[in-house]
């Protein structure tokens, strides 16, 4: 098999990695003061998290709003482990992964046999469900609504004194995510989920195994999605049900691909990267004054940019350089006509 397809070779790609690269591995430790660099790691985890739902929402063109639920999973996952067993966020992060993937497993056969506004309505109620079930569950066990988690900084605890680590460890989780979408674009499972995404019917007639693929793609998505919980988890060291499993976080998701370029690799990061800065901006400028003003605002914004960029800033891009280029034929057609 050539693993030529798997490298990154056309100057777009060499762009677009450097970019991520000195994002992920440099700018952390550029002395950014402990403001930018608090937002700064809110986009690489974010960016992560956009790119793990961007595998079956953007790639295989299922439109999930049930992402919190892994997330959520990850996040409880990992802090009940390390808060009550004494383990390792590190060993907590993979169990929470296993178990989200284990609940991917289990909902996939009901969710997959829906598609558009009732996958998306179907995927969202599984995320509420498990939030309503945690917050239930209080009556038969002595869990308490909020869990914070004590500062005791160290590698095997994943607390660090300073913002840069984080920021670092959250790069190496982008990085992660973004790699796995690199690869599974490139792959033959790529294709078949692109073609599942133009048409499923037709996929279907084709002889393409839907099931098997949109699973491949759902339990993947799920995993990162897990981990990405954990991250969060433990940088604010303090998990409640109405955040780690909030219908706003899978709706941010999906908005942050969208905006960058929904299915490109590198669109979600690009999403997020302008999201994210925009809502601590308005959070900052109104959350006091005006409480809930930032949040229209946000709204209205985004309402705009996916009008006039249904595509994406990616695919606003690429239609740019389309436009561009048949620009230039009919010149240079001239000129090679002319006497």
């Amino acid at each position: 098999m050539s693993l030529s397809r798997y490298l990154v070779t056309s100057p777009r790609d060499v762009a677009g990695a450097g970019m991520l690269l000195f994002v992920a591995l440099v700018l952390p430790f550029c002395g950014l003061d402990d403001y930018y660099a608090n937002v700064l790691v809110l986009i690489l985890i974010y960016a992560g998290l956009a790119s793990s739902w961007n595998l079956i929402g953007g790639v295989a063109g299922q439109f999930s709003l049930g992402h919190s639920a892994f997330f959520g999973i990850g996040a409880y996952t990992s802090t009940l482990l390390y808060n009550y067993a004494g383990i390792s966020p590190w060993l907590g992060m993979l169990a929470g992964g296993a178990i989200s993937t284990i609940l991917a497993v289990a909902i996939s056969y009901s969710v997959f046999r829906m598609r558009g506004v009732f996958f998306a309505m179907a995927t969202l109620a599984v995320g509420e469900t498990i939030r309503i079930l945690l917050i239930y569950s209080r009556k038969f066990f002595d869990l308490p609504y909020s869990i914070s988690i004590n500062f005791t900084p160290g590698v095997a605890n994943m607390i660090f004194e300073e913002r840069a680590t984080y920021a670092l460890l959250a790069g190496g989780y982008l990085l992660a995510c973004v790699a796995a979408t690199f690869v599974l674009v490139r792959s033959y499972a790529g294709f078949y989920l692109k073609a599942i995404r133009d048409n499923e019917d037709a996929a279907d007639a084709s002889g393409v195994p839907i099931r098997r693929y949109k699973l491949i793609a759902f339990l993947l998505s799920a995993f990162l999605t897990s981990i990405g919980g954990t991250l969060m988890a433990q940088y604010v060291l303090y998990i409640e049900p109405s955040t780690v499993f909030s219908v706003e976080l899978s709706v941010d998701l999906p908005l942050m691909a969208i905006l960058g370029g929904i299915g490109t690799v590198i669109g979600p990061f690009i999403g997020a990267a302008i999201l994210i800065p925009l809502r601590e901006i308005l959070v900052e400028q109104l959350g006091g004054a005006l409480s809930g003003a930032h949040l229209v605002i946000y709204g209205f914004l985004l309402i705009v940019i996916v009008i006039v960029l249904p595509h994406g800033l990616m695919g606003g891009l690429s239609s740019l350089k389309e436009w561009a280029g048949r620009r230039r034929l009919p010149g240079r057609a001239a000129r090679e006509t002319a006497p």
